[in-house]
């Protein structure tokens, strides 16, 4: 954007959450998942466009094909390039037989190509805690670098244990996902489409005169998407929201990424290549918001020279929070931009 950003501003303390933010500092806009069991979409994956591919060893694999699924993942990460993306396996949840021999042979096989694990059905600290001692023991023993985790809250137990497992396995935990199907399962919530809107989770205003009403329909995901994005940006956490099983349907998926985002998440899952760059567009700052961040950042910097503490830009009162919001924005483009080179 020909824009250096300026770090000579006067900035508050940086709390440990966003020292961690930086270490981790990939993008996840968008969040590929790919059946382990379908070997051609596993080698179209790492050129699929997606900051981010999860090979996934679960949901999607049915029970007679979970150890051929296994060593197709680790055929995928050993012999694919994965250059253009970061990626990612998902294994089976803890309360099966798979789980443990999902991570013991990713890791031993093929945890030197990759970045992340995504452990589903996350309830409590000790779930994370588990994967994390295995783990390292493999580490230690391979001469593996730290393997990083991504943790699926999904349940009713995850979610109200949400700020607890933020704060779990501080050095590797990178990102919180919001699973939607298997937590509206476990919260016996009443759906139609996975991730999708509800047209029974609506309010009525007043009758006009003629007794005709306006029906105001809500996003009945709103507040488990909240929570769990604080308890992310309390710690340093990518917030990234699940799936959108409508992929025939790109406006609903847009209108559902644009609401996650507007709340402070950083990205979205996609069931399927179209949904891609539907979730780049939608977690990449747009040409408008990018150079308001430029011009708040260059109209702080003249009201800091001249004593002032705030300063109106167009008819808008600006001040030092402004600032900060300004900064991620050009973070990020700064990021976007280093990742395409």
């Amino acid at each position: 954007m020909g824009y250096e950003l300026n770090h000579t501003l006067n900035r508050s303390k940086i709390k440990e959450g966003e020292k961690r933010m930086a270490y981790k500092n990939r993008l996840h806009r968008s969040e590929l998942a790919v059946p382990g069991s379908n070997m051609r979409m596993l080698e179209k994956a790492p050129k699929a466009g997606a900051d981010l591919v999860f090979l996934d060893l679960e949901d999607s694999v049915a029970v007679p094909d979970k150890e051929q699924a296994r060593k197709n993942v680790i055929h995928a990460l050993n012999n694919f390039d994965w250059s253009d993306c970061s990626v990612s396996v998902r294994i089976n949840g803890l309360d099966t037989h798979f789980c443990y021999r999902d991570i013991i042979d990713v890791a031993e096989q093929a945890g030197d190509k990759l970045d992340t694990l995504l452990v589903p059905k996350v309830g409590q600290p000790s779930d994370l805690q588990f994967v994390a001692l295995l783990l390292e023991q493999i580490e230690a023993a391979k001469g593996l670098k730290p393997i990083n985790l991504h943790a699926l809250i999904e349940t009713a137990m995850g979610m109200a244990n949400v700020e607890a497992i933020a704060q779990t396995c501080p050095d590797r935990l990178e990102a919180l996902v919001f699973g939607v199907a298997d937590y509206a399962a476990s919260t016996q919530a009443r759906t139609v489409s996975m991730g999708g809107p509800n047209p029974d989770y609506l309010m009525l205003d007043s009758p006009d005169e003629n007794g005709n009403r306006q029906t105001y329909l809500g996003n009945q995901w709103h507040f488990a998407m909240s929570r769990m994005i604080v308890a992310c940006r309390a710690y340093g956490l990518r917030p990234i929201d699940g799936p959108f099983g409508d992929f025939s349907d790109p406006e609903g998926y847009l209108a559902v990424a644009r609401a996650f985002a507007a709340l402070g998440g950083e990205g979205k899952w996609a069931i399927h290549p179209s949904q891609i760059a539907l979730a780049n567009e939608v977690f990449s700052p747009g040409e408008a918001e990018v150079d308001r961040a430029q011009r708040i950042i260059l109209a702080m910097e003249e009201a800091e020279a001249e004593g002032k503490g705030a300063v109106n830009l167009d008819g808008k009162m600006i001040d030092a929070a402004s600032i900060k919001q300004a900064q991620v924005v050009l973070e990020k483009v700064e990021q976007i931009s280093k990742q395409a080179v």
